[in-house]
């Protein structure tokens, strides 16, 4: 597993975002982690409109569970998986489906219970203080040659 530890303000979470949307492809899962109002809603919203290539509004699919999103690459799926009760209903939207045919984007990732892909990027963001985040970016189960390459290049 490859790691990349970046230290940044909430308004440059934009930085990370860029990189990585230029590598996504169809069939990427990213697994954001973090405690409530460490910043991954802020986060998705930079990448969603990376991925996207306009400024649109990227809502918080907190009780909807997934947003869906046209992007050059295909479906983009922005799922906040806070209230599910259980990793079933995970099944219940799609998920499993959206993990081979979109780019999935995955708030609350712990809520799947073991259901995630192996190969997935896990991004873990962790409050320093009031306006700074670490945030760890995990290439997990997979090389990710061209996200690795970008984000060296970011640091």
């Amino acid at each position: 597993m490859t790691s990349f530890t970046f230290t940044l303000t909430q308004q440059d979470l934009g930085r990370l975002a860029n990189p990585l949307a230029k590598t996504l492809q169809v069939g990427d899962v990213v697994a954001l982690w973090g405690d409530l109002g460490v910043g991954k809603t802020t986060f998705t919203r930079a990448l969603v409109q990376a991925l996207v290539g306009e400024t649109i509004d990227v809502p918080s699919p907190t009780f909807t569970l997934v947003q869906v999103y046209d992007c050059p690459q295909g479906e983009l799926w922005h799922c906040d998986l806070y209230r599910l009760k259980n990793s079933e209903e995970a099944f219940e939207i799609g998920l499993e489906d959206a993990f081979y045919h979109a780019i999935c984007l995955i708030e609350w990732p712990e809520r799947l219970e073991g259901l995630l892909p192996r190969c997935r990027i896990d991004i873990t963001f962790k409050i320093i203080n009031e306006t700074t985040r670490e945030i760890t970016v995990n290439l997990v189960g997979s090389s990710h040659d061209a996200l690795r390459t970008a984000l060296e290049s970011s640091r």
